[in-house]
């Protein structure tokens, strides 16, 4: 009778036991089952490049997480105008984001230099956007200065993913521009301290949204515009500005994507992984294609449909100087700004 009691008293203490083990894996369980949907939207309209191929970033992620991680990409201004998309992404409205961090330089001095001020991403004997864009990659990495930007941005309530690169930084004008002299009265659309630096040029630097900017050229409210490649290939502004002014800009343009930081926390950590796999995977395919346009322009420029206008060497000087002032006085806006161009100054040393 004793020995009956005793299987029945250890039955007990093993079920429990078992319960208990099995309550403690079940919320990892029920979590590795999860399908987490997400949403991403560009700062930039449909037809740029950079955010067409958002669809190969959602589809690398649903296919390396077996359909867990579902990411819906959206366009400027599909859910949110690009300039509300740093506050919606915060919020938790949009889950990440795609963008150049100039745009939210207001918040995030720092933002400025991470994009690239003048002359800072220049890759002396660069035979390539590939090759420019992978020294700036491995100066993020390498330098610390990933570990500075995840830092700033989770103050904010972001976690900064990954880098990527848009490749050579393109002007295209209405009117040819071979000095600096040519720079005096024009408007030239571009983003953040780059307003500046026109200003000091004698233009006049000013932003409007990329989805206006054709017609701002088209109409003579801006008289050139800056971007990447796919201003000619895709936007096809040089329909209404042929001129391509070669000279005076950075080698590699850098964009970022950005995650709202409860998002971030609530992933798993296989699914963490795999969406900076996929951020990775994301800048590689971006710069292929972007080798691919660069061919393109080349045939236009060869059919006579643009136009290359370089600058000359007093221009090119010129702009370098202007430039350089331009660094000491953003390194002037906070400790961060300046530690970030202090590493950049250091990563160019050891480019010569």
């Amino acid at each position: 009778m004793k020995r009956g009691q005793d299987l029945k008293t250890w039955g007990g203490v093993f079920i429990a036991v078992a319960l208990f083990f099995l309550v403690l894996g079940a919320p990892s369980a029920l979590q590795a089952k999860k399908v987490y949907r997400l949403k991403i939207q560009s700062a930039y309209p449909r037809g740029d490049i950079s955010m067409g191929l958002l669809k190969h970033f959602a589809d690398y992620a649903r296919k390396k997480s077996h359909g867990r991680l579902l990411i819906s990409v959206f366009a400027d201004p599909e859910l949110v105008p690009g300039e509300q998309l740093f506050e919606a992404t915060q919020k938790g409205t949009v889950d990440m984001l795609h963008a150049v961090p100039a745009m939210w330089a207001g918040i995030i001095p720092v933002g400025e230099v991470e994009f690239g001020l003048p002359y800072a991403y220049r890759v002396p004997g660069s035979r390539s956007i590939t090759e420019a864009s992978d020294a700036v990659r491995k100066f993020f990495y390498s330098s610390g200065f990933v570990k500075l930007l995840r830092e700033v941005y989770a103050k904010q309530g972001l976690y900064w993913l990954d880098m990527h690169s848009y490749g050579k930084v393109f002007t295209v004008s209405r009117k040819k521009v071979t000095s600096c002299k040519d720079f005096k009265g024009m408007k030239v659309r571009v983003e953040g301290i780059k307003q500046k630096f026109y200003d000091m040029l004698g233009a006049r630097g000013m932003f409007i949204p990329g989805s206006d900017a054709y017609m701002g050229l088209k109409l003579g409210t801006i008289d050139a515009s800056q971007w990447d490649v796919s201003c000619i290939t895709g936007l096809k502004w040089y329909e209404v500005a042929p001129y391509w002014i070669v000279g005076g800009q950075n080698d590699a343009v850098e964009g970022n994507i950005l995650v709202n930081l409860k998002t971030w926390k609530s992933l798993p950590d296989d699914l963490k992984k795999v969406l900076s796999d996929a951020a990775a995977d994301y800048y590689k395919v971006l710069l292929e294609v972007y080798e691919k346009e660069m061919k393109k322009v080349d045939k236009l420029v060869k059919a006579g449909k643009v136009i290359k206008s370089p600058i000359d060497k007093a221009c090119e000087e010129q702009c370098r100087a202007v430039a350089y002032k331009l660094w000491d006085e953003v390194a002037k806006k906070d400790p961060v700004s300046a530690q970030a161009i202090g590493m950049i100054k250091k990563w160019r040393k050891s480019l010569k």
